[in-house]
């Protein structure tokens, strides 16, 4: 049996490009229904990612603050790692969350399926509970967010690797891997071998271009390789060819690096080659693709203008906040009926790695807008010179790029403690157009690294 029902708003994923526009509509008087296999909000960040990742990367930072007791003046020992424990308060902040989530769900008007969908036509979606019941709705829009999945290389033995799933995923039980292997050095393969050595692992990470980081500027490729590769093992230009399981169970990576095949023992692999978009069933019939990313405009409408693609879908900023960020974007332009002055700004949002130490970055750096042929003046502050930086004896960069014309701040790159924290003002900073006039104006706290920007600003004469 099917039930019918004719909706305004058909939203397929819970994550982040789903839930916002999902509540906002419904609070506005729109009928909204959302489907997601997960059957909670959060998606992926929540379920294997931003969330239970960081959950481990904390405790791996508390077990490094020994390392530092003799700076201070302090004698202790270094804790033992109890990995299960470690798990148990991955899964305790997992299961805190979803729980208030389901609130969310119940306090609003929004109609929950945990289950997919699948697109019948333009304005029709039939959803599969999990349950096994099936319901149809005809929809004036449909937002797909149905977000983004590992992807994994097709090489011989690749089904040997683990991804972020089975490592963070809510009941995760592999066993501590003691040699760890990440095949990757962008930031899900660095932050997790980074995690895992502090928590005693021997870590070695292959990456397949000739930086960790590809694409992100050199400068702060360079420093986070040179501060990571006293604890990492880093390989460069190494091309993964095959994973082979041991004699004793363990696993084989076999690599070609300068033209000479090689290969390195490990008890766990981590596959960290990036992520691709996950497509629902029924879209290539609408005359998308049908694999890979969906084109969208700044108010992330499709080629047609009723589907709205927000999120990790479109490949434009595959990050948890951006996702939030354009389904509220959708749920404004549905709201306006399309009259809505609001734009996703992609230069404006953040991105961080969370190593030890952090890097994050915004906007553009000098070469990109050396590329627009937008002349710049950037200026670099050492974290060397700064009061905190030198009481937990650390260093590390602040970059902020300007335009040289109108003065206004249009990107910023961080490198060291504090990072992810230091660039959200940055990205606000960007996104109003700054300029370096107002930054060197600022009164920041004292002595926080803060000031770097303060100092910074000041320094390029604007």
């Amino acid at each position: 049996m099917v039930t019918e029902s004719n909706i305004d708003v058909m939203i397929l994923g819970a994550g982040g490009g789903g839930y916002p526009a999902a509540f906002r509509l419904a609070r506005n008087g729109k009928s909204v229904v959302m489907a997601d296999p997960i059957g909670n909000l959060g998606g992926d960040c929540l379920a294997e990612g931003c969330v239970p990742s960081k959950a481990v990367r904390e405790a791996s930072l508390a077990r490094t603050w020994p390392d530092k007791y003799p700076l201070f003046g302090l004698r202790g020992t270094k804790p033992d790692v109890d990995w299960r424990a470690v798990l148990a308060h991955k899964d305790r902040v997992q299961a805190l969350r979803y729980a208030q989530h389901r609130a969310q769900i119940e306090e609003s008007s929004v109609v929950f399926h945990k289950g997919r969908g699948r697109i019948v036509d333009e304005r029709t979606v039939e959803v599969t509970t999990e349950g096994g019941e099936l319901y149809r709705y005809h929809a004036k829009h449909l937002i797909v967010a149905t977000g983004s999945r590992p992807r994994i290389l097709p090489i011989p033995g690749a089904e040997l690797a683990h991804t972020s799933h089975d490592f963070f995923r809510l009941g995760a039980d592999l066993p501590f891997p003691r040699r760890l292997v990440a095949i990757g050095g962008g930031y899900i393969g660095l932050e997790t071998a980074s995690m895992l050595q502090n928590l005693g692992a021997e870590a070695t990470v292959l990456e397949v271009t000739g930086q960790i980081l590809p694409g992100v500027d050199p400068k702060i490729a360079r420093f986070l390789h040179s501060a990571l590769a006293p604890r990492l093992r880093i390989l460069l230009d190494a091309r993964v060819t095959a994973i082979e399981r041991g004699v004793a169970g363990d696993r084989l990576v076999h690599y070609e690096q300068a033209g000479e095949a090689k290969s390195i023992e490990a008890d766990c692999v981590l596959m960290a080659t990036g992520r691709e978009p996950v497509l629902p069933e029924g879209l290539p019939m609408l005359g998308f693709p049908p694999k890979g990313t969906i084109a969208v405009d700044d108010r992330l409408r499709t080629m047609q203008p009723q589907i709205y693609a927000p999120g990790d879908i479109n490949g434009r900023s595959m990050l948890f906040h951006s996702a939030v960020y354009q389904s509220l974007v959708v749920a404004d332009d549905i709201l306006s009926e399309g009259r809505g002055n609001k734009t996703v700004d992609f230069q404006s949002v953040p991105f961080t790695v969370f190593t030890e130490p952090e890097v994050a970055w915004v906007g553009q750096t000098e070469a990109e807008a050396a590329q627009e042929n937008v002349p710049t003046v950037a200026s670099t502050y050492s974290y060397r010179t700064d009061s905190r930086a030198q009481i937990f004896d650390e260093d590390g960069l602040i970059e902020l790029v300007f335009e040289k014309k109108t003065g206004r701040l249009i990107g910023a790159q961080i490198a060291g403690i504090e990072a992810a924290q230091l660039i959200a003002p940055l990205a606000l900073a960007v996104r109003a157009g700054t300029t370096a006039g107002t930054l060197s104006y600022m009164a920041f706290p004292h002595p926080m690294i803060s000031e770097g920007i303060n100092h910074a600003a000041r320094a390029v004469g604007l």
